[in-house]
């Protein structure tokens, strides 16, 4: 069974675009270098050559990847929006318990996590501890470094 892509439609939309970019630009970029790398002659001592190869062999494997994301794409909307339970997409307030300070978290699929920008995946510990939760519930994440406990304070769609 294939993988499935939990993603927002913005992050659909900029992932076509990627394709796009990728099938058409870029690819037509890598062409170039190959050219260009050709005429310097011999291809066997052509790190230019070589080069270029490698360039190619990386887009078809991002366009491949794409691909695979795009065609296994499901799209999280806002079917649950005002049930006031953690869902994909959902922006979360948390107090730790222990440290006695507040975050900010947006749950989200795997495709989108980025935990600088406090972008969580709700395939983490955090995010699977969160997603079904509720305002005013206290979670505790089995997290790598031991449990953590966290107090939901607000939670927006």
């Amino acid at each position: 069974m294939a993988k499935e892509y939990k993603l927002s439609s913005q992050r659909l939309k900029e992932l076509q675009d990627e394709l796009d970019y990728l099938r058409t630009t870029r690819e037509q970029e890598v062409i170039e270098e190959i050219k260009v790398a050709r005429s310097f002659g011999d291809l066997s001592e052509n790190s230019e050559y070589d080069e270029a190869r490698d360039q190619q062999a990386k887009l078809y494997a991002r366009i491949a990847e794409v691909e695979d994301i795009l065609a296994h794409a499901i799209i999280i909307d806002d079917a649950n929006e005002g049930t006031g339970h953690i869902g994909l997409g959902c922006t979360v307030v948390v107090r730790d318990l222990e440290l006695d300070e507040e975050d900010t978290y947006t749950i989200v699929g795997s495709q989108e996590a980025n935990p600088l920008k406090n972008r969580i995946s709700d395939d983490s510990p955090f995010g699977r501890a969160m997603v079904g939760r509720s305002e005013g519930e206290t979670v505790t994440v089995d997290a790598p470094a031991g449990q953590l406990k966290f107090l939901i304070l607000s939670v927006k769609k």
